[in-house]
C-alpha cells in the first residue's frame, strides 16, 4: 500500500518541485495560490489511494475452489448429455441402495401407481445365467456367487434389449433401472449409449436393517448369494464402488434419497412424493 501511494504521490511532488525551481531561478518566491494547488493535488492523491485501498478491502472475493469448478463443470456435463434414446423419448430412473433395502419391494409399488416397466439389473442376468444358448451364462454365475460386478457390457446389452422390447410390445417408455449402475463407467456408458436419467433414487438403510432381511429372504429365495458370507462381500462391493456414482449424480442435483429405516409403507410416501414432484404421476 506505502509503496503505491509513494508512486502515486510522486508526480506530484515533481510538481511542486519543479514550481518552486522556476519561482527560485526567476528571483522570486512562488505564489501563495500554487502553494495551495500543489499541496492539494498532494493531498488528494494519498485520499485516492486511501479510497482505492478501501474499496479493494471491501470487494467481494469472486475466486471459487478447484472443487466448486469441478462440480460445476460436472453439472454442466450431465445437464447436456444425450444416450440413444432422447429425453422426451423415455423416463429412465436409476434405483440404488443396499442389498436388502427394499428396492424391488418400492418398485413393485410404483409401477401399479404409476405405469413404469421395472427392469432389474439382477434378474435380468440371472434369467440369462439360466438360458442354456446364453455365451455368458457361466461367466454370470461365476460373478455372482462371488458378489463381484458383472462385466458392463453384458449388463448394459440386456437393459437396451428389455428396454426396445417394452417400447415395442407394450408401448411403455417409463422405465425403473433397478440395482444399476453399480460402478461409475457403467453410469456413464449407460447414458452414453443408451438414455440419459431422469434422477436416481437412491434408498438409505442401515447395513445391519438390511443383513437382517437379506437372512429371512435367504430362507426361502433359493438365491445363492442370500447367505452372511455372500451378503458382507455384497455390502463391501456396495459401498466400494456404488457410493462413487450417487455422487457422481450428486453433482448434478440428480438424486432423490428416501430413509428406509421405516415400515413399508411410510418409505413408500417418501418416494410417492418424489415422483409427483417430478411430474412422473401421469
Amino acid at each position: 500500500m506505502f509503496a503505491l501511494r509513494r508512486q502515486l504521490l510522486r508526480p506530484a511532488r515533481g510538481t511542486l518541485n519543479a514550481l518552486s525551481r522556476r519561482a527560485y531561478s526567476a528571483g522570486r518566491q512562488e505564489p501563495p495560490k500554487m502553494r495551495y494547488f500543489a499541496l492539494v493535488a498532494v493531498l488528494g492523491s494519498g485520499a485516492f489511494v486511501l479510497a482505492a485501498n478501501s474499496l479493494d478491502r471491501k470487494k467481494p472475493k469472486t475466486e471459487i475452489t478447484e472443487e466448486e469448478y469441478e462440480r460445476e463443470k460436472q453439472r454442466n456435463k450431465l445437464k447436456y448429455k444425450q444416450g440413444a434414446f432422447g429425453s422426451d423419448e423415455v423416463s429412465v430412473v436409476f434405483v440404488l441402495g443396499g442389498p436388502g433395502a427394499g428396492k424391488g419391494t418400492q418398485c413393485a409399488n410404483i409401477v401399479n401407481d404409476f405405469g413404469f416397466v421395472h427392469l432389474s439389473a439382477g434378474d435380468l442376468l440371472r434369467e440369462e445365467q439360466k438360458n442354456p444358448d446364453s455365451k455368458y451364462g457361466e461367466l454370470i454365475a461365476s460373478y455372482i456367487r462371488e458378489g463381484k460386478i458383472v462385466p458392463q457390457e453384458i449388463t448394459i446389452a440386456l437393459l437396451q434389449k428389455a428396454m426396445k422390447q417394452a417400447i415395442a410390445d407394450k408401448g411403455i417408455t417409463k422405465f425403473l433401472v433397478d440395482g444399476f449402475p453399480r460402478k461409475m463407467d457403467q453410469a456413464i456408458k449407460f447414458e452414453d449409449e443408451v438414455a440419459v436419467s431422469k434422477f436416481t433414487l437412491f434408498f438409505e438403510c442401515p447395513e445391519q436393517v438390511m443383513l437382517k432381511r437379506l437372512l429371512e429372504r435367504g430362507k426361502s429365495s433359493g438365491r445363492t448369494d442370500d447367505n452372511a458370507e455372500s451378503i458382507k462381500k455384497r455390502f463391501r462391493t456396495f459401498e466400494e464402488t456404488s457410493m462413487p456414482v450417487v455422487k457422481y449424480f450428486e453433482t448434478a442435483d440428480k438424486v432423490e434419497k428416501v430413509h428406509c429405516d421405516q415400515p413399508k409403507d411410510k418409505v413408500y410416501q417418501q418416494v410417492r412424493d418424489i415422483f409427483i414432484r417430478k411430474g412422473l404421476d401421469k
